[in-house]
């Protein structure tokens, strides 16, 4: 079976369910790590290795054969670049989820997937799944990049907390963040072969000289050993140089964001900017960058939301995300959504596996959120947390989050702030009611007092 030589034939799978033919020039492809089968509209089947070139010449192959869709089932990144080669070629690209396509009795070849996709794909019955926007997908390769840096960060600070406890220097435990100013002055002088507590404290912001001077002092009379302090040296390497990734990596976003923007005009509200407390990028006027990209400058008056939380929710979704019918079709795709499943008298819950980015983001928005004592989606929140434990809740949260980022980006952010109010004056009365009825099943009247 040679390069781009047709496989051997398969009789294609008879559908046989009385159904129209939605699409008489479409092709059904699966792609593996090492070549691609492509299943054409008379049966036929070719086989292509994955190289650059190869994926050139099926793109050949397609055009001369008249087809006009391709359904293309793929798993990881190996269909990215094919999905790429064959968009640019004018072809209508269907990207279908693998578990969309299950498997059925007798199939067991890439063969037959390649054939059944076709007929699938011909007769209509596969969804396209979600693709970003192409000027989009720069940024959210350059922000999906910037966060594995940040957890390869965090990781080297495990590291350095290994190599101080080893040695018995137990400073991070005095000290909130040992990759604070004062914990790298004191670790880099600790490498540089200084033990002395005293000097060491001195290195130390004023603050903590004078509020934690014994606990500091007693947590750095260590044990020193040579191969200890050169582990805590290479984390400390590690974890600058990840720092100046993600500075490079700032650079190149800030980029992207200058191309994305540079024709928008600003929205005349502009809400206040909250701070970023946690991984800030060095992007100037970020706020107004995301106001521009948008075209919505008050987003960040949802709960949790900042212009980081934006600008990452922006790279996973893009910024119309009317392609969603509903906000329950966003949260559904987002596996947000309840997973019950009825048949019968049988109720089953069942758990979605690998949901997309966006989810992550949303269930990192609820778990602060959660922990707020001044907005009403934290009481709701904390309320599932006591009943059903802190997942379910979580999830539940994130739900709302994401919900509310849907209404803000397609009706707008005046419909929002609408709905956050009812939803706080409905809980408000909901407590009042019960406490009217708690005091009156014990004998009392509850009365309220005034302002």
């Amino acid at each position: 079976m040679g390069l781009g030589k047709p496989a051997h034939y398969v009789p294609q799978i008879n559908l046989n369910m009385g159904l129209k033919q939605l699409r008489r020039h479409a092709a059904g492809i699966d792609v593996g790590a090492e070549s691609i089968y492509i299943g054409l509209p008379d049966g036929r089947v070719h086989r292509f290795g994955t190289f650059t070139s190869e994926f050139l010449a099926a793109a050949r192959l397609l055009k001369d054969q008249a087809v006009e869709d391709i359904a293309i089932e793929s798993t990881g990144v190996y269909g990215v670049m094919l999905y790429e080669i064959l968009h640019e070629q004018g072809f209508r690209v269907c990207l279908v989820n693998p578990s969309h396509a299950k498997s059925v009795p007798g199939r067991k070849t890439d063969v037959q997937d390649c054939q059944w996709l076709q007929q699938l794909h011909s007769y209509g019955l596969l969804n396209h799944s979600f693709i970003v926007d192409e000027p989009i997908k720069p940024l959210r390769d350059y922000l999906r990049l910037r966060e594995q840096y940040i957890k390869d960060k965090a990781r080297t600070v495990q590291h350095m907390q290994k190599a101080l406890t080893l040695m018995n220097v137990r400073i991070h435990q005095v000290i909130s963040q040992i990759n604070g100013a004062s914990g790298m002055r004191m670790l880099k002088a600790i490498i540089d072969g200084k033990r002395d507590p005293e000097q060491l404290l001195a290195l130390c912001h004023e603050r903590i000289q004078s509020t934690k001077r014994e606990q500091v002092l007693a947590g750095l009379q260590g044990y020193y050993q040579p191969q200890h302090v050169y582990a805590l040296a290479d984390a400390v390497e590690s974890y600058e140089f990840y720092e100046k990734k993600i500075r490079d990596c700032d650079r190149q976003i800030e980029h992207v964001l200058q191309e994305l923007t540079q024709h928008k005009p600003m929205p005349k509200h502009l809400s206040k900017a909250k701070p970023i407390r946690h991984n800030k990028p060095h992007i100037d006027v970020l706020q107004h960058k995301m106001a521009q990209l948008t075209g919505q400058g008050t987003l960040t008056q949802l709960p949790g939301f900042t212009d980081y939380t934006v600008l990452r929710l922006v790279g996973e979704l893009g910024t119309d995300l009317s392609k969603f019918a509903t906000e329950q079709h966003f949260t559904s795709w987002l596996r947000l959504a309840p997973g019950k499943k009825n048949s019968g008298k049988t109720k089953r819950t069942y758990r979605y596996k690998n949901a997309p980015p966006a989810a992550v983001i949303f269930k990192q928005l609820a778990q602060s959120v959660m922990e707020s004592k001044h907005i009403g989606l934290g009481a709701f929140g904390r309320k599932i947390r006591a009943r059903r434990g802190p997942g379910v809740a979580i999830k539940a949260l994130a739900r709302k989050l994401a919900e509310l980022y849907y209404r803000a980006m397609t009706k707008g952010m005046m419909y929002v702030e609408q709905g956050i109010q009812a939803y706080e004056q409905r809980y408000k009365d909901k407590r009042i009611n019960y406490l009217i009825k708690q005091a009156s099943s014990m004998g009392f009247e509850l009365v309220p007092t005034e302002t």
